[in-house]
């Protein structure tokens, strides 16, 4: 299936590593003309060595906080800049730190509150006026699969990831008609190092090996394994695609199958 995403210009947030990384890929792959966004400027830069020597599509990186106060107009000159304009942006944010809701103090609230949310929105409203103009865009948020069934001890997660699904519903029918689409990513167990460091802080909560947690944990997937990254970007990059123009404020798990909810 051709894309159509040869020469599209793709924003893509918290892409160091991890899923964003694999999402900047799966765009690349398909000819698209990716900016990295991430904290570490060395690994950016090998990211997008690796790309362009594919000779597929592009990639450039700037260096980005979500949690600054200046991201969202860094990265407006930065799209200006690097890529000339902008189609497609994906949000994607670090995960909070694991914990229940007794730990959710008011500080953390609103610490992880800027850059999990705030930030997503703001961004997303200083792009869409071109989106508008050029009558095509597609926005991918990436959130997690606790928004339909919360996590256990990723309360602080379960929050503020879920707020952006009434986002999202609400902006996608507002811009459906400029040529627009807004969709959610959820993951599940996708096998990257924030699943890892996540298995050893519920071993280090429950004192159990980290064995022990990964094991009880594949037991609750019917695909019984965790998902790959390429995976995961495979469904990130038909959502940005035109193919997918008329798929717009939906949700789509990459869980194999572990959300028991229809």
């Amino acid at each position: 299936m051709d894309l159509g995403l040869n020469g599209k210009r793709a924003l893509v947030l918290a892409s160091s590593r991890g899923l964003g990384l694999g999402i900047a890929k799966a765009l690349a792959s398909e000819g698209a003309h990716v900016l990295l966004v991430g904290r570490s400027g060395e690994r950016l830069a090998d990211n997008c060595k690796a790309i362009n020597a594919e000779g597929k599509g592009k990639a450039d990186w700037v260096w980005g906080d979500l949690s600054e106060e200046n991201f969202v107009e860094a990265m407006k000159a930065a799209v200006k800049e690097k890529l000339g304009g902008i189609d497609i942006l994906v949000n994607n944010t670090g995960g909070p730190t694991p914990g229940t809701t007794e730990d959710m103090t008011a500080d953390k609230l609103d610490i992880f509150f800027q850059s999990m949310v705030l930030r997503v929105i703001t961004l997303t409203n200083a792009l869409l006026p071109q989106m508008k103009e050029q009558g095509f865009g597609r926005i991918l948020t990436v959130a997690s699969s606790g928004v339909f069934e919360p996590i256990a001890n990723l309360a602080l997660s379960n929050t503020l990831r879920s707020a952006l699904v009434g986002w999202n519903k609400t902006i996608a029918t507002e811009v459906a008609g400029f040529g627009i689409t807004c969709n959610m990513l959820l993951p599940g167990r996708i096998h990257t190092d924030r699943i890892d460091e996540l298995d050893g802080a519920n071993a280090k909560r429950t004192d159990k090996s980290v064995e022990e947690i990964r094991s009880a944990s594949l037991k609750t997937i019917p695909a019984g394994r965790l998902g790959k990254v390429e995976e995961f970007a495979a469904a990130g990059a038909f959502l940005c695609s035109v193919p997918a123009s008329y798929v717009t404020g939906t949700m789509l798990r990459v869980d194999g199958g572990a959300s028991r909810s229809i």
